[in-house]
């Protein structure tokens, strides 16, 4: 079982940037794909970017390409993602997510095994 724990989340300007941290429980962390996905209220969760399990792969969503860096570091058990250039659009709670499939990184919610709490971004115009 996997403890996923969000942190880095507030309130900021449109252009502005946010620094996204998810810390995990499991010593065995490289074993895990790792993704950030998004969900606005009234929508459904949305993929961002993923990660491979050695970070020598990344994936982003076309909306975020570009401004959005994904990133991790298996010594400390985290995953990152830095947002940059932001927009009102990417106002919505942000949630990591670890893939225990050991196949290839999707970017499909449904495929991800533990989630964390999320944590709320906000981008003011």
């Amino acid at each position: 079982q996997v403890q996923l724990v969000e942190s880095g989340g507030g309130l900021v300007q449109a252009g502005g940037s946010l620094r996204l941290s998810c810390a995990a429980s499991e010593r065995t962390f490289s074993r895990y794909a790792m993704g950030w996905f998004r969900q606005a209220p009234g929508k459904e969760r949305e993929f961002v970017a993923a990660i491979s399990r050695s970070g020598g792969s990344t994936y982003y969503a076309d909306s975020v390409k570009g401004r959005f860096t994904i990133s991790r570091d298996n010594a400390k058990n985290t995953v990152s993602l830095q947002m940059n250039s932001l927009k009102s659009e990417d106002t919505a709670v942000y949630y990591c997510a670890a893939d225990a499939s050991l196949g290839v990184v999707t970017t499909n919610p449904g495929r991800y095994d533990y989630w964390g709490q999320g944590t709320q971004v906000t981008v003011s115009a």
